[in-house]
């Protein structure tokens, strides 16, 4: 009889399980991040333009980019970016050189003002400028300027848009060169002053001599924001059909929807190459600049203007009053009078539109929600990425440090407008493996926000992080705490100061940001920026600028906020303290 034995069950092998060392664990998701969020977008983009159905097929992309709309689009982008960089270049000059070598009066308060007119969104600046200079407008009434009625107003169009953005740009300007100035040793100064050289020469033929780097590029700079701005072209040229390449790609997304994305993308991926002509050209200005140098003393105001110190102050208050008092004043008069044309006075004065469109009417209660979430909560999590960021980029990255930056650089570098048709062609379809799409959802503008800000958050965690020592890391090792028990006790509490300041800077640019929401929006998730634009187009004049005025009021508790942490921070972090 044969006995049956049981059979012993013999334990499988265990399958080899993979694990990153824990050193090794941050570059990677340093680099995963910055991949996915700087990386992978455009290269959707790309693919989408000249491989339509993955086969390489460039005929569409040439042929939309050489089309006739698109030629002249691009020649009105390459006309206006050029002539306001110059202009802003010119007027941001002279704030720079006013605020910086001499002894003016008020320097902070007008520095903190010339920067709040360029961080409220260029939306509220073009409808500011176009309110100021209206037929029915209510300051050229009080100053007998009125234009006839009916007539045209004079900024719509292509002088319009060069001016507005000119204007607007100027303190970017003047923030590249403060930077510049803060370069110059004082010596230099001295030695010309002991051979007898007054200010104005000494500036003529030092100051802007060693400025020229900078001067080339800030006015880069002003040209690149020219080529991306959205908001004054759409505001001051799609009424009288002057495009530009931003609103020739919103007007063609707008209209054809989803079946125009390959054409899109190519005309995103032309507004791109255009911007990026000025990025590499800023590159390499930079590169020959060569390393910075270290100052024993670095420039002192020199230029003592004595009786003249009232009159320069004046002039630049004055100009502030041009730029900001006066377009904010016709906003402010439009959003009290209760209809088009009725005269601003205590009888007729009213807070009607301000209650309607913050408490009575919901998209734009919803708008300023969504603008207060989105920019929340893209502002914490950023706050939170850039701290580990910070660390493995000035600590753990090495060579890999400076590749990993210009990826997550190029979605803040290249116009919003390119980032959000990426945004659109990689979400468009449902996501691998779960099935999901985020596409006409709330989270497709929060990953673009992400992947737009987060060169922006990282500015002060890492000004900060290179002036940590390592004698910290150190002795945490030497008591055996590993990576993230050093990130979290020592790393983190050190900068989170630094984190706050990025968590409000991302915040203060994010809450009106139209040029990526313009294209992701879709019902229920309205930005203000998005309803601004749609309120102005309907006709709405007063409750647009009465959500304009709302908003800027928004920035600026943001920006003095700003100012009250900045004496906890690494000096030149905050813009305007100069």
């Amino acid at each position: 009889m044969r006995l049956s034995r049981k059979r012993e069950s013999v334990p499988a092998a265990p399958l080899p399980h993979f694990r990153l060392p824990a050193e090794a664990a941050l570059p990677a998701l340093v680099v995963a991040v910055a991949l996915l969020l700087g990386g992978l977008p455009f290269l959707r983009l790309v693919l989408a333009a000249f491989a339509p159905g993955w086969q390489f097929a460039p005929e569409a992309a040439l042929a939309a980019m050489t089309s006739r709309s698109a030629v002249a689009a691009t020649l009105h982008t390459l006309d206006t970016s050029l002539c306001s960089a110059l202009g802003a270049l010119g007027l941001g000059g002279v704030i720079a050189l006013a605020l910086g070598v001499t002894d003016v009066r008020g320097k902070r308060p007008l520095a903190f003002a010339f920067v709040f007119t360029m961080m409220i969104a260029p939306q509220v600046a073009a409808l500011a400028f176009l309110s100021l200079l209206a037929p029915n407008s209510q300051i050229l009434a009080l100053l007998g300027l009125s234009p006839e009625p009916g007539s045209a107003n004079p900024l719509l169009g292509r002088g319009g848009i060069i001016l507005v953005m000119a204007l607007h740009h100027a303190p970017l300007v003047a923030i590249t060169l403060w930077t510049g100035l803060r370069g110059i040793p004082h010596s230099l100064v001295e030695a010309a002053q002991m051979e007898g050289a007054g200010p104005a020469t000494i500036t003529a033929r030092i100051i802007l001599p060693v400025l020229r780097p900078q001067l080339i590029a800030a006015g880069l700079i002003a040209f690149v924001a020219g080529v991306g701005n959205f908001g004054i072209p759409a505001l001051l040229g799609l009424p009288v059909n002057y495009l530009t390449l931003p609103t020739l790609i919103y007007r063609r997304l707008s209209s054809f929807g989803p079946e125009s994305l390959p054409e899109t993308a190519a005309l995103a991926l032309l507004v791109g190459a255009v911007a990026a002509l000025g990025i590499l050209a800023g590159m390499a200005v930079a590169r020959r600049q060569g390393g910075r140098v270290e100052i024993e003393r670095p420039l002192e105001p020199f230029w003592l203007l004595g009786r003249a110190k009232p009159l320069v102050a004046a002039a630049l208050w004055l100009l502030l009053v041009v730029k900001l008092g006066l377009p904010f004043l016709a906003l402010l008069s439009e959003a009290l009078t209760p209809a088009l044309g009725v005269p601003l006075s205590w009888q007729s004065l009213t807070f009607d539109k301000f209650a309607e469109v913050l408490l009575r009417q919901a998209v734009t209660v919803r708008a300023f929600w969504n603008s207060f979430w989105f920019a929340a909560s893209a502002a914490v999590l950023l706050s939170l990425v850039s701290i580990a960021f910070a660390y493995g980029l000035e600590r753990r990255l090495g060579r890999l440090r400076r590749p990993v930056e210009l990826v997550v650089e190029l979605p803040y570098a290249l116009p919003g407008v390119v980032l959000a048709i990426a945004c659109i062609l990689l979400f468009l379809k449902p996501l691998p493996l779960i099935g999901v799409s985020i596409y006409g959802t709330p989270f497709i503008i929060l990953f673009a926000y992400l992947a737009r800000f987060l060169p922006l958050a990282l500015k002060a965690p890492v000004a900060a992080m290179a002036q940590i020592e390592a004698h910290h890391e150190e002795a945490a090792r030497l008591d055996g705490a590993g990576l993230w028990q050093m990130l979290r006790f020592i790393v983190a509490p050190i900068l989170a100061p630094a984190a706050a300041v990025s968590a409000l800077m991302v915040f203060l640019v994010a809450f009106n940001e139209l040029t990526v929401s313009a294209l992701l929006w879709s019902s229920g998730t309205e930005t203000l920026g998005v309803v601004l634009f749609s309120l102005k187009e309907a006709g709405l004049a007063g409750e647009a600028a009465a959500i304009a005025i709302s908003a800027s009021a928004v920035i600026l508790a943001a920006m003095l906020a700003l100012d009250l942490l900045g004496r906890r921070l690494p000096q030149n972090v905050l813009p305007w303290r100069i």
